[in-house]
C-alpha cells in the first residue's frame, strides 16, 4: 500500500557521495537475502545491494535534512522524513513499514475487507520466519553510521523508522533479484521511463542495457551484481534510480571504495 501525500512532488536531485564505504556491510546483506531466499548471493552482488540501499537512504536523509534546515533544527525528527517524501515521491520506498509506524498512522488509508469490516493493521508478532519488520534492529548501527557521515543525527524513532525502510527496502529487492534469477532475466519489466509531469523524460535505458535485464546469464541459483541492477530498476525510478545504478556497479568494480 502507499501512501497519499497532498501535494507530493521532487525536490530536485540530491548528492549522494560514492566516495564513502557502504555503512550496510555484506553480512548483513547476506542474512536479508537468507531469509528471502535460499540462492547464494555473490560478493559483488552483495556489495552493490548495500550500495543500493545506502543510496536510497542517503536520498532520505538529506531530504530530512533540508526540511530540518528549514526550522533551523540539526537533529531529524520523523516530521522530517514526512516532509522529505511529500517533496520527492521517489523517496517513497519500503511502504511495508508504514503500516507499522506510527509515523505513518493515518496516511496509509483504511483498508476494508469483502465484508466492509476495518481491517487492522498487522502486528509485529505471529510468523515463525524473521520478516523484515521483525528484522529492522539490525540496520541501526548502519543507520547512525550514515547520519553521522551526513553530519546530523535522528530523535530515537527517526532512527527506528529509517531501520524500518531500510530492512524492507532491502528485503523487497532481495526479493526482486530473485524472482529475476528464477525467471532467467526481468520478465514483467518494461521499458517504460517513469517522470514527474512537471518534468521532462530522462533518457531511456539504452537497448543493450534492457536486453540484458531481459535475458540473464549464470546459473539459476546464484544471485550476481546484474541481477541487483535487474532488481533495482524494477524498485525504484527517476534520478534515484540512475544514482543507485551508477553508485551499485562502482561499489561492485571497487568494494573498498
Amino acid at each position: 500500500m502507499t501512501t497519499q501525500h497532498a501535494g507530493a512532488g521532487r525536490s530536485g536531485p540530491q548528492s549522494t557521495s560514492v566516495t564513502s564505504e557502504s555503512p550496510f556491510k555484506p553480512p548483513l546483506v547476506k542474512a536479508v537475502f537468507r531469509d528471502v531466499t535460499p540462492m547464494h548471493v555473490s560478493r559483488s552482488a552483495a556489495w552493490a545491494a548495500a550500495s543500493v540501499t545506502r543510496t536510497v537512504l542517503t536520498e532520505i536523509v538529506q531530504g530530512a535534512r533540508a526540511a530540518a534546515a528549514a526550522e533551523d533544527r540539526r537533529k531529524l525528527i520523523p516530521g522530517d522524513l514526512l516532509s522529505a517524501i511529500d517533496r520527492n515521491v521517489e523517496l517513497e520506498v519500503g511502504t511495508t513499514w508504514y503500516d507499522h509506524s506510527p509515523t505513518f498512522r493515518g496516511l496509509t488509508g483504511v483498508v476494508y475487507d469483502a465484508e466492509g469490516v476495518v481491517v487492522p493493521s498487522r502486528g509485529r508478532g505471529g510468523s515463525r520466519r524473521p520478516s523484515a519488520v521483525v528484522g529492522a534492529h539490525r540496520f541501526e548501527a548502519g543507520v547512525r553510521k550514515l547520519l553521522r557521515s551526513r553530519g546530523t543525527a535522528a530523535v530515537p524513532a527517526m532512527v527506528r523508522d529509517l531501520d524500518g525502510i531500510a530492512s524492507v527496502f532491502l528485503t523487497d529487492l532481495a526479493r526482486d533479484a530473485a524472482m529475476v534469477v528464477r525467471e532467467g532475466g526481468v520478465k514483467r519489466f518494461g521499458s517504460v521511463v517513469q517522470a514527474m509531469p512537471d518534468e521532462p523524460a530522462p533518457a531511456p535505458f539504452p537497448k543493450d542495457f534492457l536486453g540484458a535485464l531481459s535475458a540473464r546469464s549464470g546459473d539459476g541459483r546464484t544471485i550476481g551484481r546484474d541481477d541487483i541492477l535487474a532488481a533495482t530498476t524494477m524498485r525504484l525510478f527517476g534520478g534515484l534510480r540512475q544514482r543507485a545504478l551508477t553508485e551499485a556497479r562502482e561499489a561492485a568494480q571497487n568494494p573498498s571504495g
